[in-house]
């Protein structure tokens, strides 16, 4: 069936309709918002920086983190990594562009995302495209399908994939057998999802920044070590991206091959477009929508920028003899990437990349369960269902480590491309909302105020049903006590 059906359309899906679609949307938001991930950079560094905890919901930080850890995974290790065999070096500056029109999109989405949340009974919000759909739109129809879909893919399907991943990884790391791999991400997990949405945010705000961080560090101590190498990173990066290696004699791929691999590895690494970050940036308790926007578009800097290209140059750096661009397919995916490391700083580094990727593959599965979660309460699910579905995600890890899953993923990447198309038509109908919200926190910010979201005072293009961003008293902090 996969190998007949599901592949075939999975091929079509990416290579000839979602990768494009996502860069167009990507530049139309770009150019509509006059470059905003570039004028307002500053503002988001400052917006994450100013974050704090806020007693009655999740805090911008938090939201953040548990974004980053569904997008943060092994695919920033071993799937740049196949962008480098594929594609070339040049894929890593497709890479970059994509990620940078991308930051637009992701704005867009996660401000939607809060314009259109809706309050939980446990003092947080709830929201994403199902709700932005649905409110914005109309459809409750268009919104379950979005919602199904989702839960699915990263509820169901990619918790499978991360869990495989684990026991791959220390399978081969350390001759751990499955089963005990299994029984202990059972045991690690069961506590952290039955806690719920407001546990996975505390959880991911401590670890994600802390391994994220410590992966960077390690590449920025290959580089050093291997600094003579760098002018020469920068030319193959370059060169590779428009062919001009190839026509000196030399590498693999050619321009075509760098451009989608390096366009498919940025969108499919930072999922801006995708649907799945809105989720949890419509959780943040926040004074005005655009200030949850510019820390997920943020996000999307983070993954690609830094921490796929920290892979990239750890890989570039490593010289001839672990990887050469006019041989590229010698040493593949993670293995490549572990056997770089290694040639920087030791074998004692396979420890500690295997911690790495079982961090990041273990925090994807809490930030997955997140997003499913979240689309449980857009149908209706009450406790009983959703302790139900905790269960049913703790079985498919299980389930997962256990299996091969060549069905599984491919129906993932079909749900998940649908899901994608789903939300980028509503983000596009909706953009509208969007550039109101913007154009109301410029103002209010050229003003020297701290922006704050009065819905009868934002001109929107519409009735914004609910009492979230309503006039209320805001604390000395600037965040509103509704939203």
């Amino acid at each position: 069936m996969e190998e007949h059906l599901i592949g075939p359309i999975s091929d079509v899906l990416y290579s000839y309709v979602l990768v494009y679609l996502l860069v167009a949307v990507g530049i139309y938001f770009t150019i509509r918002t006059r470059f905003i991930q570039i004028r307002y950079f500053k503002r988001m560094l400052g917006q994450l920086t100013h974050s704090r905890t806020h007693d009655e919901g999740i805090s911008s930080f938090q939201a953040f983190c548990v974004g980053l850890a569904s997008r943060v995974g092994t695919g920033n290790i071993a799937g740049v990594a196949i962008a480098l065999t594929v594609g070339g070096p040049g894929a890593i500056f497709w890479m970059w562009v994509v990620a940078a029109i991308g930051m637009a999109t992701a704005l867009i989405e996660a401000t939607l995302g809060q314009i259109f949340k809706v309050r939980a009974g446990d003092g947080t919000f709830r929201g994403g495209p199902a709700f932005y759909i649905q409110r914005g739109l109309g459809s409750r129809a268009g919104g379950i399908i979005f919602a199904v879909l989702l839960i699915f893919t990263f509820g169901i399907a990619f918790n499978m994939v991360q869990a495989n991943a684990i026991a791959a990884v220390l399978n081969a790391s350390y001759a751990i057998e499955t089963g005990w791999t299994t029984v202990g991400l059972v045991v690690l997990a069961a506590p952290v999802l039955f806690g719920g949405v407001k546990r996975v945010a505390r959880i991911a705000e401590i670890v994600l920044p802390l391994m994220a961080i410590a992966y960077v560090l390690l590449a920025l101590v290959i580089v050093a070590i291997n600094i003579d190498f760098l002018p020469q990173v920068f030319a193959q990066i370059i060169g590779g991206a428009f062919g001009l290696t190839e026509l000196a004699g030399g590498f693999a791929g050619g321009i075509a091959a760098a451009m989608l691999n390096g366009v498919k590895r940025g969108l499919f690494s930072n999922e801006a477009g995708m649907g799945s970050a809105p989720n949890v940036a419509a959780t943040a308790t926040v004074s005005h929508p655009v200030k949850q926007g510019l820390i997920q578009s943020l996000g999307v800097f983070v993954d690609t920028m830094i921490v796929c290209t920290a892979t990239a140059f750890i890989i570039l750096v490593s010289g001839p003899e672990i990887y050469d661009p006019s041989t590229p397919t010698r040493v593949e995916g993670a293995t490549l990437t572990q056997a770089a490391i290694a040639q920087g700083l030791g074998s004692w580094t396979v420890s500690l990349l295997t911690v790495l990727v079982f961090v990041f593959a273990f925090s994807s599965v809490l930030g997955n369960y997140v997003y499913a979660e979240i689309n449980l309460f857009f149908l209706g699910a009450k406790r009983l269902i959703i302790n139900v579905f905790r269960v049913a995600v703790l079985v498919a890890i299980a389930v997962g480590a256990l299996s091969e899953l060549t069905l599984v993923w491919g129906l993932a990447d079909v749900a998940m491309g649908l899901m994608a198309l789903v939300n980028l038509v509503a983000i596009c109908l909706l953009g509208k909302w969007a550039f109101a919200a913007i154009k109301d926190y410029h103002r209010q910010s050229q003003a020297g105020e701290d922006p704050v979201f009065i819905a009868d005072e934002a001109g929107l293009p519409g009735t914004l049903e609910g009492d979230i961003w309503v006039r209320r008293v805001v604390d000395p902090a600037g965040v509103s006590s509704g939203g």
